[in-house]
């Protein structure tokens, strides 16, 4: 077949410049070459490219398809070429994170601005993961790097010593329910064998081969499960459930009285969280990523909680500043 890239090269310079002999010009070749190349098209695909009558080279409807299609291939041909040639630099060719649900992607934008000055070319994938998510991500090479993965690494992950792995923060958990539900105006501490009488509300893992695991939860409570803290709260709102809620999610909802705080029998303890990655990967945009998250400051800020209205959109000629995240004792 001669339906090469280079042959699609030919028929679109003549497309283009309406001439075999401007094409040929282009291309530094001479007519008779690029009238061969076309006619052995021709001759194979048992059709016509091009209509030869007048002055110019006009492409029939089976040549427009045939060049349509056919630039669709020349260009990932180039984009193919210049990925090799990242690579070769030191570029990965793409970079995929997995969030955990507890690090608001709105904290991360901040890192995408400087990340993009850089003018890489490596592109970036973000994936959100609850609870061992981020490690089965790892661990099934659905993410290069994992921020917020939970501090006890499952058996799986410290077995092969596969993976490098730092300290991101510690976020506290608030035990939550809206002011009209029934156990808003229990005493405190509230017991476990009254607790179990009511339904709870958890973010379910995302995990998709290593063992569930759950946290904070009552063996035999009846169960809400949904897909995010943004989801969770707003069904204890509701009043559909209880349970625990990260503090700085929670935050501008107890501020506003539409959930309440209470103190249970059985705290919480904080949730220690990581960053890790394989340890054998270490590409440009890694190595980028991860020397911006040995900043302390950089991480506070991603386990700081949802960006309110105000922190999203600044004073002109001000600096925006996050607030630090205010913690609530024996909560988690």
């Amino acid at each position: 077949m001669s339906l090469t890239l280079e042959a699609i090269s030919v028929v679109d310079a003549i497309a283009r410049r309406g001439s075999f002999a401007a094409a040929a010009a282009e291309l530094g070749k001479v007519p008779s070459a690029l009238t061969y190349t076309v006619r052995r098209i021709e001759e194979e695909l048992d059709v016509l490219l091009f209509d030869r009558r007048g002055r110019r080279a006009r492409l029939t409807p089976a040549g427009e398809e045939l060049l349509g299609q056919g630039r669709l291939l020349l260009r990932a041909a180039d984009d193919l070429a210049c990925r090799v040639r990242e690579v070769a630099s030191g570029w990965e060719v793409e970079l995929r994170i997995s969030l955990d649900a507890l690090v608001c992607f709105d904290r991360v934008r901040p890192m995408l601005d400087d990340f993009y000055r850089l003018g890489a070319p490596t592109r970036l994938r973000f994936g959100q993961e609850v609870l061992d998510g981020g490690w089965d991500a790892l661990l099934t090479d659905r993410a290069e790097l994992a921020i917020g993965v939970v501090h006890d690494a499952p058996a799986e992950v410290l077995a092969g010593g596969r993976f490098a792995m730092r300290p991101l923060g510690e976020v506290p958990f608030v035990w939550c329910v809206a002011p009209h539900h029934p156990l808003a105006g229990a005493d405190e501490p509230i017991p476990a064998d009254t607790l179990i009488r009511h339904r709870a509300v958890a973010v379910g893992s995302t995990a998709r081969h290593l063992p569930p695991r759950s946290s904070g939860l009552l063996s035999g409570q009846d169960l809400l499960t949904v897909a995010s803290f943004e989801q969770k709260i707003a069904v204890q709102v509701a009043g559909l459930g209880v349970g625990w809620v990260p503090e700085p999610f929670a935050r501008p909802w107890l501020a506003s009285g539409r959930l309440v705080a209470k103190e249970v029998e059985q705290p919480r303890p904080t949730t220690a969280l990581r960053y890790a990655w394989r340890s054998g990967d270490r590409g440009k945009a890694l190595a980028w990523w991860l020397e911006r998250l040995e900043v302390a400051r950089v991480r506070e800020r991603l386990l700081a909680g949802p960006v309110s209205a105000l922190d999203a959109e600044p004073t002109p000629g001000r600096r925006r500043v996050d607030p630090k995240p205010r913690t609530k004792a024996g909560a988690r």
